[in-house]
């Protein structure tokens, strides 16, 4: 009964951590519809594989928004046509290079400046990497779930779907017209192409009824699934010895292995979860304390369930895969030569 009261209250911990910055991830991507012309901003990224996944990473200092939040604005560049590398590196670079992150790292370890500086670079590294594997997909769409691959923009040389399909995806990415026609974003309601969104030229008491209207869609479709994925984070956390993760944590790489299996099981917000390592700085290394860092908000339990809403599960497995063995790398290099 006592863990099951401890899990209880993890959960609502959990939650009322992570809802606000989800709120602010679905507001970003509402008002990035609403008011930005996504075209002209993905028009503007450089078209080299690499050189879009940086810039998608640096997006994320732009942007303040944890792994609660930035799934949907990920989802959001993808359905405009972003480039596969930049939303991406966006997805995963977002959580942790950004100013606020930035800043609770270096209060946690100010003693500690080095933490914070390869917290982040180690962090962009990583994403800029995994974003450029991902260009080597053409078509991006069979990685997605079906109803963002609908919305995808098609690639040129790939197979169109069918006229006769529905292409409503609700939550952000298509507004519904009048006699409940889907309006594409991109200003059509058939195959060709208008420069300007349409929704950019409505009046504005109209635009903040469709900030409202989105927003509640998202959450409702976030909202569900960063429940389901909070509560398997404290049960598992719970019922987990937190002295068998820490007993692993003796070596250089029994202590990078046991930190990254940690920040997947708490699933700690990208805005506190400093505070939560700096609590095992005295008995972990520094290439350890790194790993949870870094890999955690990339890809952690309660994130899967959020990233099942825009991705397929091999995808979700590319990029846990990816991303783990980099940051395993880099912060083994840290442990080996720099501690």
């Amino acid at each position: 009964m006592d863990r099951l009261n401890n899990a209880l209250t993890l959960f609502f911990s959990l939650l009322v951590e992570a809802m606000p910055f989800l709120l602010l991830g679905v507001l970003f991507s509402s008002v990035l519809l609403l008011f930005v012309d996504e075209r002209r901003l993905i028009a503007a990224v450089p078209k080299h594989p690499l050189l879009a996944a940086m810039i998608g990473g640096g997006i994320g200092f732009l942007f303040p928004v944890c792994e609660c939040g930035n799934v949907p604005v990920a989802r959001r560049l993808i359905v405009q046509g972003a480039p596969a590398s930049m939303a991406v590196g966006f997805l995963l670079a977002a959580p942790t290079v950004n100013p606020v992150v930035f800043w609770a790292t270096w209060i946690a370890f100010r003693d500690q400046p080095e933490i914070v500086f390869l917290r982040v670079g180690l962090s962009l590294v990583v994403a800029v990497i995994v974003g450029w594997v991902f260009s080597a997909q053409a078509d991006l769409r069979p990685l997605m779930q079906p109803g963002v691959a609908r919305a995808m923009p098609a690639v040129r040389g790939a197979a169109t779907k069918p006229s006769g399909e529905s292409s409503l995806l609700q939550s952000g990415t298509y507004w519904l017209g009048q006699a409940d026609q889907p309006i594409r974003p991109d200003g059509s309601l058939s195959s060709s192409a208008i420069a300007i969104n349409p929704v950019l030229t409505k009046p504005l008491s109209d635009k903040l009824w469709l900030l409202v209207n989105n927003i509640v869609q998202e959450m409702r479709e976030l909202g569900g699934v960063l429940i389901l994925g909070t509560a398997i984070a404290a049960i598992v956390q719970v019922f987990v010895p937190r002295e068998w993760v820490i007993g692993l944590g003796q070596g250089p790489v029994t202590s990078i292995l046991a930190m990254m299996l940690l920040a997947w099981i708490v699933s700690i917000c990208s805005t506190v979860d400093s505070f939560f390592a700096l609590s095992f700085a005295s008995t972990f290394t520094s290439g350890a304390l790194l790993a949870f860092l870094v890999f955690g908000p990339m890809i952690d339990l309660k994130n899967i369930a959020l990233l099942l809403s825009m991705f397929r599960g091999r995808a979700i497995a590319y990029l846990f895969i990816l991303a783990g063995q980099l940051t395993f790398l880099f912060c083994l290099l840290i442990n080996l030569y720099i501690s």
